[in-house]
C-alpha cells in the first residue's frame, strides 16, 4: 500500500473541511459479490436502502470492516471512506471489463467503531493474548491462520525458509 504515513499508521488521502482544516482520511472499498453475473443488485438499492446493504456488509465482512475500523483509528484518521464497488460490463465468458463505484459513504472511525461493537479494550486484549501465547513459542518461524468463518486462530510452526523466495528462481526471472 503506498499510503500516507500518519501518526502510528498509514491513510490514503488528505481533504479539507469548509474552513480549510485538514483531515486525514482511510478509503476502502466494498465489493458486490454478484453469484448470478451481471445483474447488479446494488445498482437498483444503493439509492434507497443504503444502510440494508452497509447492515448485510456487517454481517457478511465483520472482521474486514473491524481490521479497517482499528487501522483507520490507529492511523490517526478522521474520517473512514467506504466506496460501494460493482463489476461493470460483464463478458459473455464471465469475465468483467472493470468496476464502477457506485457511491461512496464515509464515517468518523470512532463512531463506525460503536456502530459495530467494536470495543478497542477488546481488540487491546486480543492482541495481548496472541502476544503473549507467541512468547510462550520456542524461537522460530510461525503462521498465524484464522479459521474461515470461525473464531478461531492457529498457530503453525513451519520450516525456518518458508516464504524465502529461491535465489535460483529470482535470477530466472531477471
Amino acid at each position: 500500500s503506498s499510503g500516507i504515513n500518519a501518526e502510528y499508521g498509514e491513510v490514503d488521502a488528505v481533504t479539507s473541511t469548509s474552513s480549510g482544516e485538514e483531515q486525514l482520511m482511510c478509503i476502502k472499498a466494498l465489493n458486490e459479490w454478484d453469484l448470478k453475473g451481471g445483474n447488479s443488485e446494488w445498482r437498483q438499492k444503493l439509492d434507497t436502502q443504503r444502510g440494508d446493504i452497509l447492515t448485510t456488509e456487517m454481517k457478511n465482512n465483520k472482521c474486514k470492516l473491524a481490521k479497517w475500523t482499528v487501522s483507520s483509528i490507529l492511523a490517526g484518521a478522521d474520517l473512514l471512506k467506504f466506496g460501494y464497488v460493482t463489476r461493470s460490463m460483464p463478458r459473455s465468458s464471465g469475465e468483467s471489463i472493470g468496476h464502477s463505484i457506485l457511491a461512496t459513504q464515509q464515517f468518523i472511525p470512532k463512531q463506525f467503531a460503536a456502530q459495530i461493537s467494536l470495543d478497542m479494550n477488546n481488540a487491546w486484549g486480543i492482541l495481548r493474548v496472541i502476544v503473549d501465547k507467541c512468547m510462550q513459542l520456542k524461537d522460530g518461524k510461525y503462521v498465524l491462520y484464522k479459521e474461515p468463518a470461525k473464531p478461531v486462530l492457529r498457530i503453525y510452526k513451519v520450516p525456518e525458509n518458508t516464504f524465502e523466495e529461491n535465489e535460483d528462481s529470482a535470477d530466472d526471472e531477471d
